[in-house]
């Protein structure tokens, strides 16, 4: 179907290149697939510790770039902060001067989804969590008091302003879950999974050496992940372990120097992360909220050998029979000890290419989130 000549506003929380972590891989991979079926997107986008982008100016309409509030700027009674500090004046106006719809990526950036100005637009939020109990499960997971506090009353807040999803013509959940979730209680919900870089597998069949966690190393859910790793799985396997990601909290780096075995690899460059991913036996990725759909796994799948997760991670996400699930740390470890001495072979490969290239296509699902805004079947 030609979309050529349509236009559309994309309200991001973030400047969404480079594409370096998981809400704006959805972001800017959304962006290109909505482009090549002829779509026009005016970005708007909040910047906060990133520079603007000449790639984004190559596939997009227009780029309009809005300063984040700072914290003092933003404290409202009743508002979240991740929403309070995405108020722009000049963004209103410009969301204001056409009749193009507007897609609002998360609920970070739906400030003025209710506000009159727009009532008369067609208005699509893009989910990418339930966000109240993302920060919940994120101050469950925080040590630091302050910061607990902080998620706690965030997550509150969130679930108060949650009830502004009742202004959308359209939700775009990220995961079954969270379709299941705002299915209760809103209209016009429908499930598009996450939009990524991966168009084919290139992962290698054959054997690798060791077992790799990889992700966002100063973000609570992957600090506790890494965590148990370290701990309670990688001094019970003789193969070698390798930890790799952003920004490693100073726990992970301490700990990583008590084992042999196991190997820290700090901000790894996107090129170095893709060849840690495709030569890895197992890429063991673990989380303890199952929030969303976990980004780094669908890399993973298209990219390496063996996938070992545990529940939370592919809970309705249709990753399930691509990965070996066990749930403990006992299963885990006998299965990673079985699993080092099994071939990923071209059977595996063929079968798990056909189990993606059914769901998560980003060419259907940009063809289906426009029909939706367009009112088209």
């Amino acid at each position: 179907m030609n979309y050529l000549g349509r236009e559309l506003h994309m309200v991001s929380f973030n400047v969404p290149y480079p594409p370096d972590y998981g809400g704006v891989i959805d972001v800017f991979y959304k962006i290109k697939s909505l482009q090549s079926l002829g779509i026009k997107v005016h970005l708007h986008c909040f910047s906060y510790g990133r520079e603007q982008s000449q790639e984004l100016e190559k596939i997009c309409a227009s780029v309009n770039y809005y300063e984040r509030k700072k914290f003092y700027q933003a404290i409202y009674s009743s508002v979240p902060y991740i929403v309070g500090s995405r108020k722009s004046g000049e963004l209103l106006s410009n969301l204001s001067a056409d009749e193009h719809p507007v897609l609002f990526e998360g609920l970070h950036t739906c400030f003025y989804l209710s506000h009159p100005s727009i009532k008369h637009k067609v208005k699509a939020v893009r989910m990418h969590n339930v966000e109240w109990d993302y920060y919940k499960r994120l101050g469950n997971a925080e040590r630091n008091y302050l910061f607990k506090f902080y998620y706690n009353v965030e997550s509150l807040r969130l679930k108060k302003f949650e009830e502004q999803l009742q202004h959308a013509d359209l939700i775009f959940p990220i995961s079954h879950n969270d379709y299941s979730y705002l299915a209760d209680t809103y209209k016009n919900i429908y499930y598009i999974p996450a939009f990524h870089p991966n168009e084919e597998l290139t992962c290698i069949t054959g054997s690798g050496s060791y077992i790799l966690y990889h992700g966002n190393l100063s973000v609570p859910e992957n600090i506790q992940a890494a965590m148990y790793i370290i701990k309670k799985i990688a001094p019970h396997i003789n193969d070698p372990f390798i930890i790799a990601g952003k920004d490693p909290n100073k726990m992970i780096i301490d700990e990583v120097k008590k084992h042999k075995n196991i190997s820290l690899v700090m901000n790894p460059t996107d090129e170095n992360l893709y060849d840690l991913i495709k030569n890895a036996h197992i890429n063991l990725l673990l989380t303890f909220q199952s929030t969303g759909i976990k980004l780094k796994l669908l890399n993973a799948l298209h990219r390496g050998r063996f996938c070992m997760v545990n529940k939370p991670m592919v809970e309705q996400t249709g990753l399930e029979e691509m990965c070996i699930v066990e749930n403990d740390a006992n299963s885990q470890i006998a299965a990673i000890n079985k699993q080092m001495s099994i071939t990923f072979t071209e059977q595996d490969k063929a079968t798990r290419m056909q189990l993606l290239s059914n769901k998560f296509s980003n060419y259907e699902n940009a063809l289906n989130m426009a029909k939706a805004i367009w009112k088209e079947k």
